[in-house]
């Protein structure tokens, strides 16, 4: 009988392991739930500016930080191809204290993409504001990775009063760096490193993006690919659109002097050279910026605990210091 047990047993872990890699699909929605919840994020969905924006938001949190501002949430946004779920460990730290809303920013993850439409900045900016009028929201910190990162600051100088904080959490997309980056060199003979049309080009784009590729479950990561491989036309068109504006933020970013920023720039990252800290330190003196040794382009997947704590001291100073003194952080 304990022999039968033990084959039973042995039957069912196979099988659920065929199923996990044979079947990845079935795993994706209840692992993707199951961190999620580790976080206090639910999935929800809003209709703003023709589209249909998917985001994580964990609502009032339970227990929020003391010091004056922590009633101002925090939105934060993904870079080109990349999607919601990116922040949800960053996250984690955050949302016993802040109202922590992550979406999916229109044409790309789970939100609408339409082939109608324009995903140029001007765009995204115009949009951000549409999703933050029907959460309601009328003032937010900003914090945004490459892509996103360019959207926050760029909203900024549009929307000056909505906007409590600008963070870059890695490189911001727009800046020139002194030393090429590795995808600096790739896009001057014409490639498109971020596109992938087949599984040797998704895992290069991998080894890009990341110094220390974080533990992603088979699924998910499955998920990942076939997604880029199946949208590679359509992200060919929003890959140019980008890249009509490739130095767009270093044009403006000299006249973001009103508000607190903060810059983490990972010193491995392949995507933006980490010189480029340089030119952003010369364009915005006031701003906090810190190196992240042995980091790449994706901080808040690669550390994304270590990285969400340089961030709440950040929103801890600018909650405490006068609006015309500049931050200081230890």
């Amino acid at each position: 009988m304990k022999r039968i047990v033990i084959s039973v047993a042995t039957a069912l872990v196979l099988g659920t392991v065929g199923l996990y890699y044979g079947a990845p699909s079935l795993f994706k929605e209840p692992l993707l739930s199951a961190n999620r919840h580790l976080s206090g994020l639910e999935e929800k969905t809003a209709d703003a500016a023709m589209h249909t924006i998917h985001y994580l938001d964990n609502g009032t949190p339970p227990n929020p930080a003391p010091a004056h501002g922590s009633d101002t949430p925090i939105v934060l946004l993904h870079g080109i191809f990349a999607e919601k779920d990116h922040w949800v460990d960053f996250a984690r730290p955050l949302t016993g204290q802040y109202r922590v809303i992550a979406p999916d920013i229109p044409g790309f993850g789970e939100s609408t993409r339409r082939d109608d439409q324009p995903y140029d900045y001007a765009a995204h900016v115009t949009r951000l504001a549409a999703f933050l009028d029907a959460l309601g929201l009328a003032k937010v910190h900003l914090a945004g990775n490459s892509m996103g990162g360019t959207i926050a600051a760029l909203f900024a100088l549009q929307h000056p009063e909505r906007v409590a904080s600008v963070a870059f959490i890695g490189a911001p997309h727009g800046i020139r760096s002194p030393q090429p980056s590795t995808m600096d060199r790739l896009i001057d003979t014409g490639q498109r490193p971020l596109v992938t049309h087949d599984a040797a080009a998704f895992g290069a784009m991998m080894d890009l993006v990341f110094e220390k590729r974080p533990f992603l479950p088979y699924p998910i990561l499955h998920a990942s690919e076939q997604e880029a491989l199946r949208n590679a036309t359509s992200n060919t068109r929003l890959w140019d659109a980008q890249l009509k504006d490739r130095y767009l933020l270093e044009q403006r970013l000299s006249t973001l002097q009103h508000h607190p920023i903060l810059a983490l720039w990972g010193e491995s990252d392949r995507v933006f050279d980490h010189s480029g800290l340089q030119t952003l330190q010369k364009l915005l003196p006031h701003a906090h910026a810190e190196a992240l040794p042995g980091i790449g382009h994706l901080p808040m997947m690669e550390a994304p605990k270590e990285t969400a704590q340089r961030y709440a001291r950040f929103l801890g100073v600018v909650a405490t210091t006068p609006r015309e003194t500049t931050p200081k952080i230890q």
